[in-house]
């Protein structure tokens, strides 16, 4: 048995949260999902928490996503689109939305626990270097307290972060070397496949409401041109603090409003402004939202 077979054997058994990090293309939604498969095998209940915003594994991109899984075929691909909840953290990359994310990865995980479910198994984004690396980490683990991190290293690569989380939490940190046949994905085959998963997500049927000016966060500031948000990503939000799923503004040039388009048949209380733009084909392009807003 080796490395990855033993730690997934008992934590399958014995572990409360786990937590998986590692750098881009370590193996984390691997090992995660076997990870899940053998505690179901075993008769347990478990939640999977996707935190990475870009290479999804549960949900769309953008978002930080639950599914509960309750048996194995609720790790078949077709089911981990479809996710039981999300937060919408506005953006496929870590990269100035720290807060947001720690916020949805706590958010879900304090959801798992509430549904009384014997392991949550927490998986993040490749963001593991640098001071934002470190802070996204011990934020997030702030939040979570797993009981286990597991650490899918190439080298030293995760020495100060895993460093990190020995020092300020009693979790039992595990590190695990890299499997030899995991190999890097190329950049536009990335890029294609978050285009992909947003193209699953607003498949057909779709609803088209228009959309007052006054539903926003931030609010948007007195004659504002509403031009400036077509295409743009936004958040669904039910008014509870909690989101029905995504949609993006369209507008409409001949009645000079916007609609808001999404997959959701239950109309929202309220809309997010994320920081993405969706082009025709819905590939996502990173948006400044303070540009639009013409502040700092």
């Amino acid at each position: 048995m080796n490395e990855h077979d033993a730690l997934v054997e008992r934590a399958a058994q014995s572990a409360g949260t786990v937590a998986f990090i590692g750098a881009l293309d370590a193996g984390k939604s691997y090992l995660a999902k076997r990870l899940l498969a053998t505690a179901v095998d075993v008769g347990r209940t478990c939640a999977f928490v996707d935190a990475d915003v870009g290479q999804k594994t549960v949900g769309p991109p953008t978002t930080v996503s639950l599914k509960f899984i309750r048996s194995t075929s609720d790790l078949e691909p077709e089911r981990l689109v479809v996710p039981d909840l999300m937060y919408f953290a506005g953006s496929t990359s870590p990269q100035g939305h720290l807060l947001p994310i720690v916020a949805g990865t706590g958010r879900l995980v304090y959801s798992a626990r509430k549904a009384a479910v014997d392991l949550i198994v927490v998986d993040t984004s490749g963001l593991v270097s640098g001071v934002y690396g470190q802070l996204l980490k011990y934020h997030k683990f702030e939040l979570v307290q797993p009981d286990m991190v597991v650490g899918l290293k190439r080298g030293d690569e995760l020495s100060p972060l895993l460093g990190i989380v020995q020092r300020f939490f009693s979790s039992e940190v595990v590190a695990l070397n890299v499997r030899p046949e995991v190999v890097p994905t190329p950049v536009d085959e990335r890029s294609l496949s978050r285009e992909r998963a947003m193209q699953a997500y607003f498949k057909e049927p779709l609803q088209r409401w228009r959309v007052k000016p006054t539903v926003f966060m931030p609010a948007l500031p007195p004659l504002f041109d509403l031009a400036v948000l077509d295409r743009m990503l936004v958040g669904l939000s039910d008014g509870e603090g909690a989101y029905l799923g995504l949609g993006y503004l369209e507008r409409a040039e001949d009645e000079g409003v916007l609609r808001l388009v999404t997959p959701v048949a239950e109309a929202p209380k309220a809309l997010r402004l994320g920081s993405v733009r969706l082009d025709e084909n819905l590939g996502a392009r990173r948006v400044d939202v303070r540009s639009l807003f013409g502040t700092d």
